[in-house]
């Protein structure tokens, strides 16, 4: 299932999705909320699913408009009953309790009120936007968000139920990184990850 809430619903994405789900051989369900559900049966839709896949975009504004319609409650039902979700941006930052977002305007601003199937703080774009790196610093730091997973561009978070079990990357020299409170600082680590080859055609 593709999700574009973050972007509005945006046709020439679902489209494009649609077409690279077509040729990987995978069968696609565009989930659309905009201007109304376009299924039924959304949470019977959803639960259908092998994977849930949310594109980024505007994490504040999904937020919001998933709450409106109850899909938040569905995902985490859809969650506990095996589906996978994913997604990228603010499609990764959703499942998280929060983290740094540019949804409100160009000034990165902490989210905190995100989904929190995972219990942990989310950063993304960390080696593409060099404000996400110290404000979720300082946002672990204060105790704004709890111990935070970051990634690169690039870089993906695999999660066995709420436990981070590895980094993958489809691109070199990028890394993953976990935050943590050490008093009244926050300390780094680099988690190296796995790289995955490209698929064969």
């Amino acid at each position: 299932m593709y999700v574009g809430t973050a972007i509005g619903d945006a046709e020439h994405f679902t489209a494009r999705m649609t077409e690279a789900a077509r040729v990987a051989g995978f069968d696609l369900t565009p989930l659309q909320l905009f201007p109304m559900p376009n299924v039924e049966d959304v949470e019977g839709a959803v639960l259908d699913q092998d994977v849930v896949w949310v594109m980024g975009g505007s994490v504040a504004n999904l937020l919001a408009v998933w709450r409106v319609h109850g899909l938040d409650m569905i995902l985490r039902r859809a969650w506990e009953a095996g589906v996978v979700l994913s997604g990228v941006s603010a499609g990764s930052i959703c499942w998280f309790q929060g983290g740094p977002t540019d949804s409100f305007g160009p000034e990165l601003r902490p989210l905190t009120n995100a989904l929190g199937l995972l219990p942990y703080g989310n950063a993304v774009h960390y080696d593409s936007d060099k404000g996400r790196r110290p404000l979720i610093h300082r946002l672990v730091a204060d105790g704004t968000l709890p111990v935070s997973h970051c990634t690169d561009d690039g870089v993906g978070l695999v999660y066995r139920g709420t436990e981070l079990v590895e980094a993958v990357t489809e691109a070199a020299g990028k890394g993953a990184y976990v935050v943590v409170r050490d008093g009244e600082s926050a300390v780094e680590e680099r988690v190296e990850p796995r790289w995955l080859p490209s698929p064969r055609r």
